[in-house]
């Protein structure tokens, strides 16, 4: 009878096939209760959304590769999807604070991070702020530096509103998940306060962490390739590898690709990050 109903649901289309249902749950972490779902089993990976986004408008289709062969835990920063806002500060060191205090709730010594615009951001911090909980960290499109993005992009910053949200994913998954739908005007000034706090990362604390990292740009993407190649180079990279030992970092610059575009690069990146993330410290 296994037998044949394994036939039977290989002979089904993919869409009428029962897909596992990922774990989910809100946990209490520094004042928050933060949503989160664990996808598949192996070695951890967390996912870090980008500014104003949620699970479901930031990685579609990336869980249910990623979960092939790992365990992929997808959390909601504070403010953002089903985490609702508390009062406090919304910063980079906060949110990298929360990750940290998740993985000690869900009881996961350490974990891969992979984390796309501000998540990347985060990523950092908690290799920072929390070596021994992260392994290795995955970094795309972010920066160090405020100064890392070309001046159009800080230009479009400084005038954003809620406003340019209109009709967007972005607006409708916010009213759609978070415990406060009507709050996304004051959401949007939240996060722009905390980019224009700033959230800088000096050249000597990411030259001191630990955690191997893997920097994904795409070369219209809105950072300085300067900026990335000095990322690059503070983590071991810009050798010849040829005749020194390969860094454990690495870099990655995808051709006709921008910010929001590098997150429909799935089929390109994943591999990559398989590979990064599977690959064995090198050796001289």
């Amino acid at each position: 009878m296994k037998t044949m109903a394994f036939l039977l649901t290989m002979l089904l289309p993919a869409a009428l096939v029962a897909q596992p249902q990922p774990t989910t749950g809100y946990a209490p972490v520094n004042g928050l209760k933060m949503y989160y779902e664990v996808h598949g089993s192996g070695d951890p990976v967390v996912l870090l959304h980008g500014a104003f986004m949620t699970i479901t408008n930031n990685w579609t289709g990336w869980i249910d590769e990623l979960s092939k062969t790992r365990k992929v835990i997808a959390v909601e920063m504070q403010g953002h999807g089903r985490t609702a806002d508390i009062p406090r500060d919304i910063t980079y060191e906060n949110l990298a604070d929360d990750v940290a205090a998740l993985l000690d709730y869900l009881k996961i010594p350490r974990a891969d991070l992979l984390g796309y615009s501000m998540g990347g951001g985060v990523a950092m911090q908690c290799a920072i702020r929390h070596p021994d909980k992260v392994r290795k960290v995955v970094v795309i499109s972010s920066m160090l530096r405020r100064d890392g993005a070309v001046k159009e992009g800080q230009d479009a910053l400084a005038t954003l509103t809620a406003d340019a949200f209109k009709g967007t994913p972005i607006e409708s998954e916010y009213k759609r998940l978070s415990p406060n739908p009507g709050d996304f005007p004051k959401f949007v000034k939240r996060l722009l306060a905390m980019d224009s706090k700033g959230h800088d990362i000096s050249d000597d604390q990411l030259k001191a962490t630990t955690a191997p990292m893997f920097f994904i740009h795409g070369d219209s993407d809105g950072i300085r390739l300067e900026h990335v190649a000095e990322m690059f180079r503070l983590k071991g990279g810009g050798i010849h590898g040829d005749i020194k030992p390969l860094p454990a970092s690495r870099l990655a610059i995808l051709p006709a690709t921008t910010h929001v575009t590098l997150m429909q690069r799935m089929s390109v990146i994943v591999p990559m990050v398989n590979d990064f993330l599977d690959a064995r410290q090198p050796k001289p």
